[in-house]
């Protein structure tokens, strides 16, 4: 080292010395040259740093050529003296940055690749660490060269000397892991994604090769060698790169994860697919963690959506072996994502709890239904924007904020409706404009959030659309006075409904119930909403509530109709009729107090159904129980509704109607007549009748 250390001219002949010794003692049995090499790697390694550049080229030169040799030899199974040999060639690439020393590395190494493929055992695994290293350089000629060498490996090598390089092979993947996650080449970061695809065609094709490979550092049984050394590192890379790159590479990499398993999660064990979650599941780790707001909200509504869906594709497929083990965990992350402050996320973690349930509930077992419907039930909860009702800004008196409020003995505070408020409105975190505009807009995705999810429990107990074409018929029948006949839409009975047990069913309604009453709460209190208009919530008009008033209701009253004319659900009608009166006669005594125009204009739908409904009820049925909801229609009339009289007369089709619903009742001289003579037609007939 001291005939090398002179920066001007150094003294090689020591060194040449050296490589000599090397090159006549190789022929040694392996035993005694492997403790020769302890000592002349170790200078190799000094030599290959060495400042001075035309010292470490020779000593990269003299190297390569003892490798060749040495390589030429071959290796016996079990043993180790390849790695031994080529360690100075990943330590001179780890520690000597100089371009030109780099470059000349990773050319010895790609000629030792085509010259002594077949020859090479452990020494796959130097090599790959040499191109790891070459893998995060800047320098496009190296990344390029040693992409090249790696991905002529993977296609061309591998194919023919793939148990040779099995003790490699997760190398080889996080080395192709390492050329993907090299931001400033793109083109090569797809390419080597596709090679990671690719490596899991060898493990695919050949499993009884990784089933039959042992080791002395590896203590795995048979049967899962295959996953521990062939799908987990394949699967876990592609994480690495969904976790670490820039939105387009990462999702090419999530995409391909999924694809791998869509297309050979088949052979997958059910322990398998446990690890693999658990790797899946990192995915949504990443948002968990405080970072830059804009990048949050990027991944959440890039690569989180497109997981959540993808996940759900691969538990539907794959149902019958994951639903035990992996159903709570999925069920869990939804959640999660539904009361995260980004709409996409929230919209599209309960679009994939529809899909999820639409596509699979057929196979429910009980205890499954229980479950999703338990986890709609605290999404439900979770998501209720409870603050609408008591925020207040900074500033205003207490007193307004507390006079409509009482005490509850365990010191929480409720409206008088019983909604458990919290003491966020006062002041605290939410008092700078900016805090505040945050708070509404959590509040407004929760709003969101709600109706998603009203949305979601209608489409899977009557399918997609079929309300939507159901409320069209009934506005069509109605123009035409054909409300009594049979409505039947042909997506009806592709629904959830029939799997579902009157006990899950009315698990559903607590959820659409406990929503109408808080939104009739908010769209009731005029002074609160009053006071979020001026502070800027919801634009330019004071924020209701009325879609979700509605559209809650309505699901609310499709569900018990259906349930309360179910023959399979005889034993439960005594319970259903009960539930069904009640919410019937709360939602009439509600609707006379309604003033607003536009409010009443909101239930024009909804009120058509409950009349539509009502009709099509057995008369033995109506004379058992319904006497009450005819009296609330009697007050329906009595109630000042003064603007729609005039409209008396023109009401044909609403006396017709009327006629049917009190047939044999001995209801027919109640004012309900004059009630839908003067109600539904200005909401629904108005346009049939002024042609009459």
């Amino acid at each position: 080292m001291d005939e090398l250390a002179s920066p001007h001219h150094p003294r090689m002949f020591s060194l040449q010395k050296i490589v000599e010794i090397s090159y006549y003692n190789m022929n040694r049995i392996r035993l005694q040259w492997s403790r020769i090499w302890h000592v002349i790697g170790d200078h190799f390694n000094k030599v290959g740093c060495n400042p001075n550049e035309d010292v470490a080229i020779f000593a990269v030169d003299s190297l390569r050529q003892l490798s060749m040799k040495f390589l030429e030899k071959g290796e016996l199974a079990n043993f180790r003296f390849q790695k031994d040999f080529l360690r100075p060639f990943e330590h001179i690439m780890k520690k000597n940055r100089s371009p030109t020393i780099r470059d000349m590395v990773i050319r010895c190494i790609a000629q030792m690749v085509n010259s002594q493929a077949g020859n090479i055992r452990s020494g796959w695994k130097n090599i790959f660490a040499v191109f790891h290293q070459a893998a995060s350089d800047n320098d496009g000629n190296i990344v390029d060269l040693a992409f090249q060498t790696t991905a002529h490996i993977v296609t061309n090598i591998f194919q023919q000397h793939f148990p040779a390089a099995i003790d490699s092979f997760q190398d080889a993947v996080k080395c192709l892991s390492e050329f993907a996650c090299n931001v400033a080449f793109p083109d090569t970061s797809m390419e080597a994604i596709r090679l990671i695809r690719y490596c899991a065609k060898y493990v695919s094709e050949r499993p009884q090769v990784l089933r039959e490979y042992t080791s002395d550092d590896m203590n795995v049984a048979p049967g899962d060698r295959v996953w521990v050394r062939g799908w987990f590192p394949i699967l876990f890379e592609l994480s690495c790169i969904i976790n670490r790159c820039k939105l387009d590479v990462r999702t090419r990499g999530l995409t391909v994860m999924f694809e791998i398993m869509k297309s050979y999660g088949h052979t997958f064990e059910k322990h398998w697919w446990q690890d693999l979650f658990r790797i899946v599941f990192r995915i949504f780790d990443n948002m968990k963690l405080p970072e830059q707001q804009t990048e949050k909200s990027e991944w959440m509504t890039t690569t989180c959506n497109h997981a959540l869906y993808a996940i759900c594709d691969v538990f539907t497929q794959f149902y019958e072996a994951l639903n035990e083990i992996l159903l709570p965990d999925i069920l869990a992350q939804l959640h999660w994502c539904v009361k995260q402050d980004n709409e996409q996320l929230a919209r599209s973690g309960t679009n994939c709890l529809e899909n999820l349930v639409i596509l699979n509930g057929q196979k429910f077992s009980p205890e499954v239904w229980g479950q999703t419907c338990n986890c709609m039930l605290e999404i439900f909860k979770t998501t209720i924007p409870h603050v609408l009702l008591t925020w207040r800004p900074a500033g205003m008196e207490e007193d307004v904020g507390e006079k409509h409020l009482v005490r509850v003995n365990s010191g929480q505070r409720t409206d008088l409706k019983g909604f458990v408020l919290d003491d966020s409105w006062k002041g605290g975190p939410y008092t700078s404009k900016e805090n505040i505009q945050k708070l509404f807009a959590g509040l407004l995705i929760k709003c969101v959030v709600q109706l998603e999810l009203i949305q979601t429990i209608d489409n899977i107990v009557f399918y997609p659309a079929t309300s939507k074409k159901e409320d069209a018929e009934h506005m069509a029948a109605a123009q035409r006075d054909a409300l009594d006949a049979d409505i039947h839409i042909d997506t009806e009975d592709q629904g959830m409904y029939k799997y579902m047990s009157s006990h899950h069913l009315f698990k559903l309604l607590d959820c659409l119930q406990e929503s109408h009453s808080f939104s009739k709460a908010f769209n009731s209190n005029y002074e609160q909403r009053t006071v979020l208009w001026r502070a800027g919530f919801k634009g330019k008009s004071k924020p209701n509530l009325l879609k979700q008033e509605t559209s809650s209701l309505a699901c609310c009253l499709r569900i018990l109709f259906r349930m309360y004319v179910d023959e399979n659900r005889r034993n439960s009608w005594d319970a259903i009729q009960q539930r069904l009166l009640s919410v019937c006669s709360e939602a009439l005594a509600y609707f006379i107090t309604v003033n607003s125009e536009s409010h009443r204009e909101a239930w024009t739908n909804l009120l058509l159904l409950l009349l539509t409904k009502t009709l099509k009820i057995s008369d033995e049925k109506v004379r058992a129980g319904w006497k009450s909801v005819l009296f609330a229609f009697r007050y329906f009339f009595v109630s000042d509704l003064s603007p729609f009289e005039e409209k008396v007369n023109a009401n044909i089709h609403c006396i017709r109607m009327c006629r049917e619903t009190s047939r044999g009742l001995g209801f027919f001289n109640f004012p309900i007549l004059h009630v839908f003579s003067g109600v539904f037609p200005l909401f629904v007939f108005c346009p049939v009748l002024q042609s009459v």
